[in-house]
């Protein structure tokens, strides 16, 4: 492919997620959304889609978003696709300056030992993030090739032609970085539907990781707890939430134990920044995203857990959607990877 023949054409973003598949188009000179989309899928049959089989049902639902699903219009076929960050492997790795063997050998060795996959079914990428006159540090980035085989396959079968893959997690920090204070060292906080990513932003990605506790984890917890119906329990979680109400002492109990593993899993992922990564610096901020973010009350049990200010994320003030109609405000979480994913400028694919 002639990167010089395409890189003037608009990009469209395709979020995939465990849940739903979402696509948007935004015109980053004014941030003005041109078109947007999204449909819901079954988890069980999009894992496998994508992980086991041929992409086939994945294929079917990005055909049916496209021809069914959409406000406003796409002026291209060229994609920036995103990809559960879950389904990926990122890790910082620093090494010396003295060093015969190439960053790009250095990078393959660290895959080799962390990952359990073979390097020859994987992809890998990486990226220079600092240099100084002893030591260079690289993010390293790998997935297996047999997902993005299937999504790329997937979408080819609508006519997109995917010009970049990248980690959700990516995604989301690229727009955070224009709309909330990004350029402080930060963590980011993705609470999807069946399991929540976490990852360090200092200029760029520095770290990932994540856990299966999710947005329909919470909601079951409260269901199961104060035995209630599973949409009961997701109005109390969103309406209600960790705020003083009636309510407040049966839902903080109901939801305490999985958001302790989500508090947990943050603690290890700056833990593992502080010790692992050269010159890092003191996190100032907790960023929370994702349609898991809509409970009530979140940012401050973050900040009294983590003792660090945290707060949800609300990027929308940057994206002008016109005369388009805007996706509810409860569900706008759940836009802002696919956002990210569509101001990818093209400096950042054509180097």
């Amino acid at each position: 492919m002639s990167k010089l023949f395409h890189k003037d054409k608009p990009i469209i973003g395709l979020d995939i997620s465990a849940t739903s598949i979402k696509i948007m188009s935004v015109d980053i000179n004014k941030w003005a959304v041109k078109g947007y989309g999204s449909i819901e899928v079954d988890p069980t049959k999009m894992k496998n889609s994508i992980v086991d089989s041929d992409g086939q049902f994945l294929a079917e639902q990005i055909k049916d978003l496209i021809q069914n699903k959409i406000q406003g219009t796409f002026s291209s076929n060229h994609v920036a696709m995103s990809i559960p960050t879950s389904l990926t492997y990122s890790r910082s790795i620093t090494v010396s300056n003295n060093i015969e063997s190439s960053i790009e050998d250095s990078v393959k060795l660290e895959a080799s030992q962390y990952i359990p996959i073979p390097v020859s079914q994987l992809y890998i990428d990486y990226e220079v993030t600092s240099r100084d006159e002893k030591t260079t540090t690289a993010l390293m980035c790998a997935v297996p090739k047999k997902i993005v085989d299937n999504c790329i396959r997937a979408a080819a079968e609508s006519g997109l032609k995917v010009i970049l893959v990248e980690p959700g997690m990516l995604s989301v920090s690229r727009l955070l970085h224009y709309t909330e204070s990004g350029e402080l060292p930060t963590v980011i906080v993705d609470i999807g539907s069946a399991s929540t990513d976490v990852a360090i932003v200092d200029g760029t990605l520095k770290v990932t990781g994540g856990l299966p506790v999710g947005g329909n984890t919470l909601t079951r917890d409260v269901s199961e707890s104060m035995n209630v119906t599973v949409e009961k329990a997701r109005q109390l979680k969103v309406l209600s939430g960790l705020s003083a109400g009636p309510n407040q002492r049966q839902i903080v109990a109901a939801l305490e134990p999985d958001l302790n593993k989500i508090v947990s899993e943050i603690k290890k992922i700056i833990r593992y920044y502080n010790e692992r990564l050269a010159n890092s610096k003191a996190i100032e901020q907790v960023v929370i995203v994702g349609g898991g973010s809509n409970v009530p009350g979140i940012g401050d049990y973050l900040t009294d857990k983590l003792m660090i200010a945290s707060r949800v994320a609300s990027p929308w003030q940057m994206l002008n959607f016109g005369r388009l109609p805007k996706p509810d405000r409860r569900l706008a979480p759940r836009y802002l990877t696919v956002a990210g994913v569509s101001c990818v400028k093209p400096k950042e694919i054509w180097k």
